[in-house]
């Protein structure tokens, strides 16, 4: 099969970001053609001006559209693309040049229904964006749990970098109203029609994410609340792993009060050693001494936001039996 790529990008309210997107993918070294699908949702912020002074450079198409959410944008740009295969990405996030050419060579030796691609820091990044980089992918936080390269049907693509065949699309009907969460939804159900995922390493993006702790806290603690959500939907995907940030908030406040009221100080002593190994595996990634330490602010944001977002969920959901949707209405769009 002759796999034409669309690139699709939901933006709003981000015509910077757009801007800095659409360079890196003019940059590209892949030979082969491909379109580029920008999808305003809703933005008073217009990219429409940046789009079009790269209609001489890419092929490239502007659809505006009222908000619904990054979810259905994404459904509206991949119904009008022209391609059988389609690459989804944030808006905030910078592609190296051999991006497409990687990806297209993976597909032509392992073909897949839908994949996915890390992240990883950009140099112009900032030092909190480089800390919260860590904090996303690292091994020793919370990165290995979506699986590796050779967990295939298990690795769960995130938006932010993901690819999909037209098949599989509309074979789902893409993705749902929820966000976030849209994502792993999106793949189960894809796992459901019979197609297969998986991780191509290669294929990575410099992806910004949140650029202040308040933002990301807000960002890892709607995660939190998801999972248990997507956890209702698809019972078969549960795991114990998600527990681990909340057990992890829970168990450093035990450990804390076991040392001060009781003068146990091993369960601490603990929690010390694994900050330790977070500085040296920061340091030893970034190679920066203060982004290692900005790193353990990251991660216990990381751990704290998502712990007690996934706790509080799992209380409504379970013991309260309340409905997503009534208990959770930021986290649902409506057409």
């Amino acid at each position: 099969m002759q796999i034409k790529f669309s690139i699709v990008v939901p933006v709003y309210n981000r015509p910077n970001e757009v801007e800095e997107l659409l360079e890196s993918i003019s940059k590209q070294t892949f030979q082969e053609d491909f379109e580029v699908v920008i999808v305003e949702d809703g933005s008073t912020l217009s990219s429409e001006d940046i789009v079009n002074a790269y209609k001489d450079s890419l092929n490239i198409s502007y659809y505006f559209k009222p908000n619904s959410g990054p979810g259905d944008s994404r459904n509206y740009g991949m119904k009008r693309a022209k391609g059988n295969y389609y690459l989804i990405f944030d808006s905030d996030c910078i592609l190296p040049p051999q991006y497409l050419t990687e990806v297209s060579k993976s597909l032509k030796e392992e073909y897949v229904a839908c994949f996915g691609g890390p992240d990883a820091a950009h140099d112009s990044f900032t030092t909190i964006q480089k800390a919260i980089s860590y904090a996303m992918t690292a091994f020793l936080t919370t990165g290995g749990i979506r699986g590796g390269k050779n967990a295939v049907n298990k690795f769960q693509p995130r938006s932010f970098n993901m690819g999909i065949s037209k098949e599989a699309f509309e074979k789902t009907q893409g993705f749902g109203q929820i966000h976030p969460g849209e994502d792993p939804d999106l793949t189960i159900r894809i796992w459901k029609e019979g197609y297969t995922t998986r991780l191509i390493p290669e294929a990575f993006v410099y992806h910004k994410r949140r650029i202040s702790w308040e933002k990301f806290h807000i960002q890892v603690n709607k995660f939190g609340m998801v999972r248990p959500i997507l956890n209702v939907w698809h019972p078969e995907t549960a795991k114990l792993t998600y527990w681990f940030p909340t057990l992890f908030c829970i168990g450093l406040v035990t450990a804390a009060f076991l040392s001060i009221f009781l003068n146990f100080h091993w369960f601490l002593t603990a929690y010390g050693v694994y900050f330790i190994a977070i500085l040296v595996d920061a340091l030893r990634v970034t190679k920066s001494i203060t982004i290692a330490f900005l790193s353990l602010i990251a991660v216990c944001i990381q751990f704290y936001g998502y712990g007690i977002g996934f706790l509080k969920s799992t209380i409504a959901l379970k013991l309260f039996k309340q409905k997503p949707e009534q208990r959770f209405p930021k986290l649902f769009f409506k057409k």
